[in-house]
């Protein structure tokens, strides 16, 4: 198995839910009307860090494609999937894109607020101080 380098993305970015692994920009997402198995997904013109499954044969709610499940480079995690082709004329914009489930990535305001540091601490006296 050869070394991994991860791409660090600049600019806001979409992150692995769980090793927070930059995946994608969000200037980099094409829709926000996607569902999956799992809830909503966003349509993304290119992903980073992630390694594409074996292609598949696939029947979605807008007809046949060919897929390719889509996982963390670092973690392993099913991410989504990429769409390889399509075999309706009305729906070859998706070839080459990328789908992320939205319960698989967080965005860096999401993932910065685990680190959130109040400013302001609270004075508490308990009844054994002198006041």
């Amino acid at each position: 198995m050869g070394r991994i380098f991860v791409v660090e993305l600049e600019g806001r970015s979409y992150r692995c839910k769980f090793c927070k692994t930059h995946l994608a920009l969000v200037s980099d997402v094409f829709s926000k009307a996607f569902h999956s198995r799992r809830g909503k997904a966003y349509l993304f013109n290119k992903a980073v860090n992630v390694t594409v499954g074996t292609l598949e044969e696939r029947m979605m709610l807008s007809g046949l494609h060919t897929v390719g499940d889509i996982y963390c480079c670092c973690c392993g995690q099913i991410v989504g999937w990429k769409y390889e082709a399509a075999h309706e004329k009305s729906q070859q914009y998706k070839e080459g894109k990328c789908v992320l489930e939205r319960v698989c990535i967080v965005d860096e305001p999401d993932f910065c607020s685990e680190f959130y540091i109040d400013t302001c601490p609270t004075v508490t006296v308990s009844d054994s101080e002198d006041a």
